[in-house]
């Protein structure tokens, strides 16, 4: 198949579902379903195809085409694919095909959900595939609308609330990113390289390597990416819509939010605010350690505090994605040369935070469909009021034990690999934030375990309807099996990611470095 139109296929086959699900006559509600789930499994096997035909061992883009759109404005559609995007198009691949198998549990509106939701897949897929800047901001904002409506319509009490909340924090860093887009835009009409205004992300890339971004607009432009961003990933203190959305979305939507939506914000930072601002970058890179630390021990305590166990699941988000922005930020130079140091350290948390951002989608998806299996039976998710689930499923709660450890980061687990080799990089950067951030790591066994014991392991279940707790149907088996059986693989056989993605994050450092320098440069020749 053509690279172009396999691109273009994967991107845009569940919005062709999404139109053929018109076609159905609307008391067809399982046939929906069926197809619904046959259009994301075809989609993920396309990801599967991208990869078979994906050469590890080449940095750059690859599948890499492009194509006028608006020619007035220099807009491309522009697709392609490196060791960066190419693991997290297979993640929302798996991710979306096993969420659809949990949304048989939706009964209202059917076919309006399946239709927003296999629309929300191509909003997903293009943000990781889109090499063009604003092209990029199209499918970004594309997502906006159905989550909206999913959590909106088939949330649960306060989706209203949450649905909105949701949507202003996602517009605002929305906007923020467009301004950061436009000063890029403009930009690179003064740079020697083209001459002219583009959106084109690899030329914008290519502008930054040389330096002729000027400081102060890489810092202005960094600052407002990294805000856009930091809604999504998310981080403290741009994290508060994050426990309502989950608390209100229906399970399958718990399981995307988590799963990718949150991967975007650090795909963003790695594919656009950091290799367009290098000296934007280094310039907040403390901080942004010290943001990641602080998130870190905060979404620890705040998992521990809560009573209602879904929220509990989403505060260990933050927790858990703080360790993706402190992996991305630890670059430590010599003040006196700009120089890096410890370039292997650095090299070392990038491909950590990358591997955290897998190992959380396989881990935090599952944990949050472990709970919807429960809720879906007894309707409430008070920690106090469970107990003794173990007894009374015991293949459910054998399937909860694997995914919660591995969202604990237990060794032999996914969760193990990236927060060791980021907690690894950061010593280097700061033996104190080290030390913080490690024991995130106490705190993270702290409110897991306890949450265990409380559910699966206490005397009795003491909530309503005990009646309604049955053993796991087929299906919810098959989604617990399938996402445990990634969170071990990951674990026991972590190289899997990392041959794939090495080569782009060796380039992307190296890229920064360039960039950095060559800033540097520019001011001390002016100077001169």
């Amino acid at each position: 198949m053509n690279e172009t139109a396999l691109l273009t296929l994967t991107i845009f086959l569940p919005t062709l579902g999404a139109l053929g699900l018109l076609f159905f006559d609307s008391k067809a509600v399982e046939g929906m379903r069926v197809y619904s789930l046959v259009v994301t499994a075809l989609t993920f096997v396309l990801t599967i195809v991208m990869w078979t035909q994906f050469d590890p061992s080449i940095a750059g883009m690859q599948m890499e085409s492009s194509h006028t759109w608006i020619a007035g404005w220099n807009i491309n559609y522009q697709l392609g694919v490196d060791s960066i995007s190419m693991p997290l198009a297979l993640l929302t691949g798996l991710i979306s095909m096993l969420a659809m198998v949990a949304s048989w549990s939706i009964e209202k509106y059917v076919r309006g959900y399946l239709m927003l939701f296999l629309l929300l897949e191509t909003g997903m897929l293009g943000v990781f595939l889109a090499l063009d800047f604003f092209l990029f901001y199209v499918f970004w904002e594309v997502m906006l609308l159905p989550m909206y409506f999913l959590i909106g319509v088939w949330g649960g009490p306060r989706r209203e609330y949450a649905a909105i909340k949701f949507f202003i924090y996602t517009l605002v860093g929305g906007v923020l990113m467009l301004i950061a887009m436009l000063m890029f835009y403009f930009g690179s009409a003064q740079s020697q390289l083209t001459g002219e205004s583009v959106f084109n992300l690899l030329t914008l890339m290519e502008i930054a390597q040389r330096g002729e971004f000027d400081q102060t607009m890489q810092i202005t432009a960094f600052i407002l990416l990294f805000i856009g961003f930091a809604i999504k990933l998310p981080s403290f203190p741009f994290h508060t819509w994050l426990p309502d959305a989950h608390v209100e979305a229906p399970t399958p939507i718990s399981m995307i939010l988590a799963g990718v939506l949150l991967k975007m914000g650090g795909y963003g930072i790695i594919r656009i605010a950091m290799p367009l601002c290098p000296y934007g970058t280094q310039y907040a890179a403390y901080a942004l350690v010290a943001l990641g630390v602080f998130s870190i021990i905060y979404g620890a305590f705040a998992a521990m505090a809560q009573t209602d166990f879904k929220r509990l699941v989403a505060y260990s988000s933050v927790s858990h994605m703080g360790y993706v922005l402190i992996g991305l930020a630890v670059w430590k130079i010599s003040e006196a040369t700009g120089e890096t140091l410890g370039r292997d350290y650095w090299a070392l948390g990038v491909n950590g935070a990358m591997f955290q951002m897998l190992a959380h989608g396989i881990s935090s998806a599952g944990m949050f469909f472990m709970v919807g299996v429960i809720y879906d039976r007894v309707h409430h998710r008070d920690l106090n009021k469970f107990g003794g689930l173990a007894g009374l499923m015991p293949l459910y709660s054998a399937l909860a034990f694997g995914l919660f450890f591995a969202g604990l980061g237990l060794p032999g687990l996914c969760g193990f690999i990236g927060e060791v080799f980021v907690v690894l990089s950061v010593w280097q950067y700061s033996p104190l934030l080290a030390i913080i951030a490690a024991s995130g790591v106490i705190l993270t066994a702290g409110y897991i375990l306890w949450a265990i014991q409380r559910v699966y392991l206490g005397p009795e279940y003491k909530g309503s309807h005990p009646e309604a707790i049955t053993p796991l149907t087929s299906r919810e088996a098959f989604v617990g099996i399938v996402l445990l059986a990634f969170a071990i693989v990951l674990g026991v056989y972590p190289d899997s990611m990392f041959s794939l993605m090495r080569t782009s994050m060796e380039q992307l450092v190296a890229t920064m470095e360039a960039g950095y320098q060559a800033s540097l440069n520019v001011v001390q020749t002016a100077a001169k």
